[in-house]
C-alpha cells in the first residue's frame, strides 16, 4: 500500500489562529494516521529585538508595518538546514490563484514551507531569496496569511492517499474535472411531496453517470461557464 508522510511546516506570528484548522476532522487524523507533518513555528521565537517584534517602519515612508527580514531568514535557514524543501511558499494577495489543479500538483510533494504574512507585507528580501512559489486565494486581502495558509493546507491533505475514507471522493470533487458537481440526494427518497430524481433509484449504473454527467454540465454551464473555457484552453 502505498504511504505517504508530507512534512508542511507554517511560519506565523499568530500561531493560535491555525490551532483549531488542524485540530479537528480529516486534518487532525491525517496527522493521527501520520500522512503528514504539520509544524508551527512562531516567527516571534526566531527575534532577537528583546521584545520580539517582528515587525519596523517601511523605508520611504508610508502606512503600515512590514515584517523584518531577520528572524523570518532565521527560521527558514534553520529549517532547511534539517531537510531539503520542495516549495517555500509565501501567501500573497498578489500571487496565483489557488486551483484544484494546483492542489492536486502539490499534494505530490515532500516537504514544504508556508510563511503566512502580516501587516503591509514582509521585507521584499524574503521573497527574492528565499520564496519559490506564491499563492493567493482570491481577490481580497485578509488580516494575515494565517487562514489562507489553513485553506491550502486543507486543500492540498485531504488529497493525500489514505487520508479520505473513501479515496474516490477527492476525484468526485468539483473542479478536478473542470466540472461543478452534480447536485446530490440521500433519505428518505420523497419529503414534503420533493422526490429524488427516479434515475437515481433505478440501480442502473450506467444511466446515473450518464445523468450525472449531464447535470455537471449543466450546473458548470449556468454557475461557472469560466471553467468551461478554461477547460477547453488546455
Amino acid at each position: 500500500m502505498y504511504f505517504c508522510n508530507m512534512r508542511i511546516d507554517i511560519l506565523t506570528v499568530l500561531p493560535k489562529l491555525l490551532e483549531s484548522p488542524f485540530s479537528i476532522s480529516i486534518m487532525q487524523r491525517a496527522q493521527d494516521k501520520g500522512h503528514v507533518t504539520i509544524q508551527i513555528h512562531n516567527i516571534r521565537d526566531y527575534s532577537t529585538n528583546k521584545h520580539k517584534n517582528v515587525d519596523d517602519y517601511q523605508y520611504g515612508g508610508g502606512a503600515g508595518m512590514v515584517m523584518s527580514i531577520e528572524p523570518i531568514a532565521t527560521i527558514i535557514e534553520k529549517l532547511k538546514s534539517e531537510r531539503t524543501y520542495d516549495e517555500i511558499i509565501y501567501m500573497s494577495p498578489d500571487g496565483e490563484v489557488l486551483e484544484q489543479g494546483m492542489a492536486n500538483k502539490m499534494s505530490l510533494l515532500k516537504n514544504v514551507i508556508i510563511l503566512c504574512g502580516h501587516y503591509k507585507g514582509v521585507d521584499n528580501r524574503i521573497r527574492e531569496h528565499y520564496i519559490t512559489k506564491e499563492i493567493s486565494i482570491g481577490s481580497y486581502v485578509l488580516s494575515g496569511g494565517e487562514l489562507a495558509a489553513a485553506v491550502l493546507v486543507d486543500s492540498i491533505v485531504r488529497l493525500l492517499p489514505g487520508v479520505l475514507n473513501d479515496e474516490t471522493s477527492a476525484l468526485t470533487d468539483c473542479f478536478q474535472d473542470d466540472l461543478l458537481a452534480p447536485p446530490v440526494y440521500t433519505r428518505p427518497s420523497e419529503f414534503n411531496g420533493w422526490k429524488v430524481p427516479e434515475v437515481l433509484l433505478s440501480g442502473n449504473d450506467e444511466l446515473i453517470e450518464k445523468w450525472r454527467e449531464d447535470q455537471a454540465l449543466l450546473r458548470t454551464q449556468e454557475r461557472r461557464p469560466d471553467l468551461l473555457k478554461k477547460g477547453g484552453e488546455n
